[in-house]
């Protein structure tokens, strides 16, 4: 694919773990996502929820294969499923594509280990996890994205583990709150600390528009291609562990992170407009963003 491909404003795809429960997947526990796999029963609803993104004015749809990582699928006692439902999250990203030829699709890796925290695992261990999940999606993807990592250490194991690919990427950071990664790090380390020769921009992901709008100026000098993929939690810290409060929450992160009603799609068009003006062009939802978002986020093409 072109690697300037985001110098021009792109829309994103939404949410799809929320969305999916909100159009009636059974949650089932730590596996969010991942059940809409699982079960055949929902295959075609996470395939209608791709089409209804695109149909919203989303030019790049991402894998559902943020809870498909191996750590996640080992502590659920089913890692024997890991390559075939990240298979077949390629496949029905690509029947997606098919209808609708202009779509890129982004292959997602998330973090290996836990969500909102960095991964301080041996590296071996990191990049292999990295590699095994990128080497099934790599036939169904047209450039990997790093979804909501939190430490330069995990991007650059990331890097290194897709480079046989010979794919472009584009990198998801995480920032809870403040300005800093939940590594301590700081957003220019993630461009400065690494060699990057793929690399197709660079996001906030899964942060509240108030903290974006906090590291807008970091993010605007690393003269990269930016933007973010926006969230409506309430808070992406969980203070008593994010995957012990999720085994209570009946398989819903909203219960324990809360869910913002003030954002809606009008209200988050505002904030879109206003990192677009001052210069995003990668303009994306995550957590508990919806088709209704990303129409008023197309309008700014």
């Amino acid at each position: 694919m072109n690697k300037d491909f985001f110098k021009k404003t792109r829309i994103l795809d939404g949410g799809m773990g929320q969305e999916l429960l909100a159009r009636g997947m059974e949650p089932n526990g730590t596996l969010w996502s991942a059940n809409a796999l699982i079960q055949e029963k929902y295959h075609s609803l996470l395939l209608d929820t791709h089409l209804d993104f695109i149909k919203s004015g989303a030019e790049v749809i991402v894998t559902n294969t943020f809870t498909l990582r191996r750590k996640r699928l080992h502590d659920n006692n089913i890692e024997e499923k890991f390559e075939s439902l990240n298979k077949k999250a390629g496949e029905i990203a690509m029947k997606a594509k098919k209808l609708n030829p202009h779509v890129l699709i982004a292959g997602g890796l998330p973090p290996q280990n836990n969500t909102y925290e960095a991964d301080t695992r041996d590296d071996e261990i990191i990049e292999n996890n990295f590699y095994d999940q990128a080497k099934i999606l790599d036939p169904f993807v047209d450039f990997f994205y790093f979804d909501v990592l939190s430490s330069v250490k995990e991007f650059r194991l990331g890097i290194e583990a897709i480079k046989d690919f010979n794919k472009p990427y584009l990198i998801g950071v995480h920032i809870s709150e403040g300005t800093k990664l939940p590594s301590n790090e700081s957003i220019s380390d993630i461009i400065n600390k690494i060699e990057h020769k793929n690399l197709l921009g660079l996001m906030l992901s899964c942060v509240s528009p108030e903290n974006y709008e906090k590291n807008l100026n970091e993010i605007k000098n690393l003269n990269v291609p930016f933007g973010f993929k926006l969230n409506a939690f309430v808070t992406t810290i969980a203070k008593d562990g994010y995957i012990a409060k999720f085994t209570k929450s009946n398989g819903n992160p909203n219960e324990f992170l809360g869910q913002r009603k003030d954002l809606t799609p009008e209200k988050m068009f505002k904030f879109a407009k206003k990192f677009k003006d001052a210069g995003a062009t990668i303009l994306g939802g995550c957590c508990e963003t919806k088709p209704a978002h990303i129409k008023e986020f197309a309008k700014l093409k």
